[in-house]
């Protein structure tokens, strides 16, 4: 093994889908990958109350930490555009009517701008913790986004009412959902011997 090969760092195989030089196929690849993982975590559906809690955004927050910015949003770009036209939604439900008149349109049409911010606050390199503050902050994007548009099409009387069913009761699982995402991230990257 030469010295050079000591001394520079293994890249990360998840890093490779980040990088603008990366293949464009490798690229396209993990976009639609992601795009898929967001259209399952859908179908996965715990009713605990009226609206359900599932495992969509965690494809959302994962999309901008493993494929960045750019490459996050056109992953949950095209799972909208494969919502207009097949049921990818939760419940199965696709559509523009749905897209742009559901109450849950907020979250949904936040979802390629949260990944855009995860992926920009991990731009330069990450650890477990600052990859669950890029999360919990795309989080943050992902209700206030959602909430605004709850508060119009369910025509709730007060915002509050609205910040509660649309956050307050989502909130402990979408945090332990970041939690869980970049631990499993730090944990792969123990693994692979780049952390």
């Amino acid at each position: 093994m030469t010295a050079h090969a000591l001394a520079s760092p293994r890249s990360f195989l998840a890093d490779l889908l980040r990088r603008s030089a990366a293949a464009p196929t490798t690229q396209v690849l993990g976009i639609v990958a992601f795009a898929v993982l967001a259209g399952l975590g859908a179908q996965v559906r715990i009713y605990l109350w009226e609206v359900p809690i599932t495992l969509q955004t965690v494809a959302v927050y994962s999309a901008g930490l493993v494929l960045g910015g750019r490459n996050g949003a056109l992953a949950m770009g095209l799972y909208l555009a494969a919502g207009l036209v097949a049921p990818v939604f939760a419940g199965e439900a696709y559509g523009l009517g749905y897209l742009t008149g559901s109450a849950s349109a907020g979250y949904l049409l936040s979802y390629p701008l949260v990944a855009a911010l995860v992926g920009a606050l991990t731009a330069r390199g990450r650890t477990a913790v600052g990859a669950g503050r890029a999360m919990a902050a795309g989080m943050i994007l992902l209700f206030t986004s959602g909430v605004a548009w709850l508060h119009v099409a369910a025509g709730h009387a007060t915002w509050w009412e609205s910040i509660v069913k649309g956050a307050l009761l989502f909130a402990a699982w979408d945090l332990a959902k970041v939690w869980l995402v970049a631990g499993a991230d730090a944990g792969l990257r123990r693994l692979a011997g780049d952390a």
